[in-house]
């Protein structure tokens, strides 16, 4: 779950525990900003509401990753199945998870996530839970394992990997029944202990309805908020998994963006209160889109979005779809709208029967991963000679602008709490265009800043030539036009404490 403001992380809702935390995050939010006692060394800020855990911090450096939905929807040319396929539908003929790891690669992508299980049960590796999985299909005798292919692949070429199970299974006798509980359980227990490090596990809302169910052609219904028992699920996960993040609907971890658009609100925050009794972490499916898509400023958990979207009209891959790939401009488009505004990029490209990424979808990627380099291959920010209305204790090694421009993310500027309008100055050398600008802030201590401007000096006044309210972890902004200037001004417009600001790019046209 997201972290109390302590840093410790809640991953069991305990009322006592919850209550220390209320008092933590007042004494954390009093003494924010806070002068040490004469003489002690010079302290980092304090942490300011919710923050993220580790996990969480390491899942932000990512920002696009790659989804993977492949299995018989790919050979019925169906988006959902309903569980009565034969295995032996499933034969990719020149299966190569190297070529679908490296094209996503190429594009920019640093992990990968893993349909294992779509809702028509069918299991991509040969699971002890049930014979409806690749060992009865005829692909490579039986003997095939694609899960294990994809995870090998994505090690060999830097690339994390996680995993999607669906917790709907249209294909088994026991679902919607306490005797299907210990079978997922199970599944992803396999799926967390004999594929190395997760990065991610993902969950979504989709259960309960029609379906084949060992024969059982109907309905079965059921309480998506206390059938699947979440809170046990989710413990299993932090056992096998530790480092991984959870995603769903309203977290533990990582929450949706509420649309499968790709596509993040403006503003957009990191912290979240679920809508739910107590405002505790929802389950798969609970969630309000509405609120999802633009966060809560100063929600109760840190639960960072991210925007899901496929390459194509579909989630799996259809031959029809072959001419409706998204290009190389709507996919830097998604990219400003899901990773410049704070979130996660999630992009799903699906592999062809044959099982491979198909040309069309490796061109677009291919061609992504060249604007993305080209766009931020120079930041003009660290030619630049960098000042600052004030910095926090007059410590310039810890606390002064540089550090906006070392590449780091433990290193920030931040300025005095006196200081209620605290300012960043960019002085070139000689006149440079810009044309998108970077801002980062210090995640560790929390989202504090709810407003920025950017002006430019014409020699006379200060011009504006941006404005936003949230940053987060990332915020790209992309000017109408590329601009002139020499000197610079990232102006701090409201800050609920000391702002710490982590990253400053600026990028001229590419």
């Amino acid at each position: 779950m997201g972290s109390a403001p302590g840093g410790g992380c809640m991953e069991v809702p305990d009322l006592t525990l919850m209550r220390r935390r209320t008092f933590l995050a007042s004494a954390f939010l009093a003494a924010a900003g806070a002068a040490a006692a004469p003489g002690a060394p010079s302290p980092a800020l304090s942490r300011f509401g919710a923050c993220p855990s580790p996990r969480q911090l390491a899942w932000h450096k990512m920002q696009f990753d790659g989804f993977i939905h492949f299995g018989m929807n790919t050979f019925t040319n169906k988006e959902w199945g309903n569980g009565s396929e034969n295995p032996n539908i499933f034969n990719p003929t020149h299966f190569d998870p190297d070529q679908m790891v490296e094209a996503m690669k190429a594009s920019g992508m640093k992990g990968v996530i893993l349909v294992c299980k779509h809702h028509d049960g069918f299991c991509l590796w040969p699971t002890q839970t049930t014979r409806h999985s690749v060992q009865s299909s005829r692909w490579r005798g039986g003997k095939g394992n694609v899960v294990r292919a994809i995870s090998d692949a994505a090690g060999r070429h830097g690339m994390k990997f996680g995993v999607y199970c669906s917790p709907w299974d249209r294909n088994n006798a026991a679902y919607g029944t306490p005797a299907y509980l210990p079978i997922y359980r199970q599944q992803l227990t396999e799926l967390l202990t004999q594929y190395g490090l997760v990065f991610e596990v993902w969950f979504d809302g989709a259960n309960g309805g029609t379906g084949y169910y060992g024969g059982a052609w109907g309905r079965r219904t059921i309480d998506k908020r206390t059938y699947y028992d979440w809170p046990r699920i989710w413990a299993l996960v932090r056992r096998l998994q530790p480092d991984a993040v959870i995603f769903s609907d309203a977290g533990p971890d990582v929450r949706w963006i509420g649309n499968e658009n790709g596509m993040a609100g403006n503003p957009c925050w990191e912290t979240f209160t679920p809508l739910t009794a107590g405002g505790q972490p929802g389950v798969p499916g609970d969630t309000d889109e509405k609120t999802a898509l633009h966060g809560v400023r100063n929600g109760r958990f840190w639960m960072p979005p991210e925007c899901d979207v496929s390459i194509r009209p579909g989630w799996f891959w259809h031959p029809s779809q072959n001419s409706e790939v998204k290009t190389p401009s709507q996919l830097m488009d998604l990219y400003y709208d899901s990773v410049g505004r704070g979130a996660s990029f999630l992009l799903n490209v699906p592999p062809t029967r044959a099982g491979v990424l198909d040309a069309p979808d490796v061109a677009s990627l291919s061609q992504l991963g060249r604007e993305l380099r080209k766009t931020f291959r120079r930041n003009l920010a660290q030619s630049a000679v960098l000042s600052a209305s004030s910095i926090r204790r007059r410590d310039a090694v810890r606390f002064g602008p540089r550090n906006l421009v070392d590449e780091s993310f433990s290193t920030f500027w931040s300025a005095n709490p006196i200081d209620t309008s605290p300012a960043v100055y960019v002085d070139f050398p000689r006149e440079q265009q810009i044309e998108i600008i970077s801002l980062r802030e210090a995640i560790t201590y929390g989202q504090r800043i709810g407003g920025i401007a950017v002006e430019r000096w014409d020699g006379k006044s200060w011009t504006v030539l941006a404005t936003a309210t949230s940053i987060g972890s990332q915020r790209l902004i992309r000017l109408p036009a590329p601009v002139k200037v020499q000197r610079l001004r990232v102006r701090i417009t409201k800050s609920e404490a000391p702002p710490a600001l982590t990253g400053l790019g600026l990028f001229g046209p590419s």
